[in-house]
């Protein structure tokens, strides 16, 4: 029995490709999809696979003196080029940049965390997107001392990037890579670490450099994160999960030790909005916006066989759509004219297919909203090279193709089959390609199964399935929905980054008190007779909770 949602694999924005794929493993043929861009079967290899506005303009001088500054002004820079073209590949790098002056009206230090939840070259995308998050905020004067930096780090030099040592994040991109700093990578990319960070509290640290946010009263801080999600959870490449009750604690923590003025944090990863729906105060000086609503997927963008399509030779998506749209705004704005408020409009606007939803998400806002009055560069920076840019001067009629996040890895995998030339190679490959189909199969039959036999035939898909009202959180018992995830991943397998989709279901099944010896019971019922494969055993991989 296949899965019985069926979506499209990917579509393109302009115009959208609605037809259904065919998900389904049979022993003879496995289709990927029915897209004009995976539309062959692959045949298996054995029948057994299967705010504040406070800008100062001098006192408000006198007109003559304005235009005098303006003048100079234009001398001063008019050797420069500036950004006014859409899709101008340049990214200025640190070195190239040219020292803003200090604003008399600003005080505290600017802080920014930057996390990506992945590892892997088929998620290229959330490192590629951290790395230029990186550029623009060191651009716009921050400091090495306060930028954090998660990420596996297993991008630039992985076997299959065409380019080794180089990461782009736009199809004619330039480098974004040089200079990060590898505060925390590999094995040291963890929940813990993350929170031991925001807390400025070193005692908490497993590895990495010791570098905290050791922030003041006065100071600002920036979190930018961008992986893969689900329902009241966020991934991280080493287990467990990062699930939003416990991140909420955090910053509630965080704000009790008076230790920042303002923070502001962007969130990409599917359902990122139910990481703070029903449970994010707005009196935390905190101001979120997050790629997607609490029950749609984010989407991944600048990948093969798309438009705008990546360098011939790459075979993995380059951004994700909240994620560019944020950053090329940002890269094409001067960020001291700028609020909070006109970037969410512009990426509003982008990551939603220009307000028809065709692909893409809502973008949505939690925490205090009364923060979106005040300046980008607050947060972000100011690069002076933006200084003479026009107010919201971005091209929004470009459309992009997009592939929902999870099934990035599928378009990956399918791309490498396709281009390998070795038939050992190709056979590894459609293993590999098959199994990760086999095991997303197991996954959604297993879950229906175990509804039906918790809730009954009748009423366990739409149970499972249930959305809760704005304003609620995905689940009230956190600890259940934690304790219900290890049931299953034990007797079912790892839930894998694929998987997180179902966070939803486990939660309804703690929302309606289903007690832990049924679920127990129901998780052996419906996995005990599956085989599951090493990649998939959570003793090896770890506990997603």
């Amino acid at each position: 029995m296949g899965p019985t949602n069926l979506k499209p694999l990917f579509m393109r924005v302009a115009p959208p490709f609605c037809m259904a794929p065919c998900t389904t493993v049979s022993i003879s043929t496995l289709y990927l999809s029915r897209s004009p861009y995976l539309m062959q079967p692959l045949p298996t290899t054995s029948p057994s696979m299967a705010g504040r506005r406070s800008l100062c303009l001098l006192n408000s001088p006198p007109p003559l003196l304005l235009l005098l500054l303006l003048l100079l002004a234009e001398g001063n820079w008019g050797g420069r080029a500036l950004r006014l073209n859409r899709w101008d590949p340049k990214i200025w790098m640190p070195t190239e940049k040219v020292e803003p002056e200090e604003d008399s009206q600003e005080t505290g230090t600017k802080w920014a965390v930057l996390v990506a939840g992945s590892y892997g070259y088929g998620n290229y995308r959330h490192q590629a997107d951290v790395c230029h998050a990186y550029q623009l905020l060191k651009r716009g004067g921050l400091k090495d001392e306060n930028i954090v930096v998660f990420m596996y780090d297993d991008i630039a030099t992985h076997d299959l990037n065409p380019r080794p040592g180089v990461i782009i994040n736009h199809p004619q991109g330039d480098d974004v890579y040089a200079g990060v700093p590898k505060d925390y990578t590999g094995e040291d990319v963890t929940v813990q670490n993350l929170f031991a960070v925001l807390l400025g509290d070193k005692r908490l640290l497993k590895g990495g450099s010791g570098k905290v946010v050791e922030s003041k009263p006065n100071d600002r801080i920036f979190l930018y994160y961008s992986d893969h999600g689900g329902q009241g959870v966020l991934g991280m490449p080493n287990m467990p999960f990062l699930y939003a009750k416990d991140f909420i604690d955090v910053l509630k923590k965080k704000h009790a030790s008076g230790t920042y003025k303002e923070m502001v944090l962007y969130v990409e990863a599917c359902e990122s909005g139910s990481i703070f729906e029903g449970i994010m105060p707005d009196d935390l000086n905190i101001y979120v916006t997050t790629a997607s609503g609490p029950d749609e997927e984010s989407w991944g963008t600048y990948c093969p066989g798309m438009e705008p399509a990546p360098p011939a030779e790459y075979i993995t998506c380059l951004g994700d759509l909240f994620s560019v749209a944020w950053l090329e705004d940002s890269d094409t704005h001067n960020l001291k004219k700028q609020t909070i408020e006109d970037q969410y409009e512009r990426v509003k606007v982008r990551t939603s297919n220009h307000n028809t939803y065709s692909i893409g998400s809502h973008v949505m806002v939690y925490g205090n909203e009364s923060m979106k009055r005040e300046l980008l560069y607050l947060y972000q920076g100011f690069d002076p090279a933006t200084d003479k840019l026009p107010e919201n001067k971005f091209d929004l009629d470009i459309r992009m193709g997009a592939i929902n996040q999870r099934d990035a890895d599928l378009l990956f995998l399918w791309q490498r089959y396709k281009r390998s030339k070795a038939e050992t190679e190709k056979n590894e490959i459609l293993k590999k390609l098959t199994q990760t189909m086999q095991h997303r199969a197991h996954l959604d039959q297993s879950i229906e199964l175990i509804g039906m036999l918790l809730l009954g035939p009748e009423n366990g898909p739409s149970l499972l399935n249930a959305i809760r009202p704005p304003g609620l959180p995905v689940v009230d018992d956190w600890e259940c929905l934690k304790s219900v995830v290890v049931v299953f991943e034990t007797q079912c397998g790892s839930l894998t980054q694929y998987g997180m989709k179902h966070m939803r279901a486990f939660a309804n099944i703690c929302n309606n008190g289903v007690p832990r010896t049924a679920m127990e019971e129901a998780c052996t019922s419906a996995c005990s007779s599956h085989t599951i494969l090493d990649q998939w055993k959570p003793t090896i991989r770890g506990y997603s909770a």
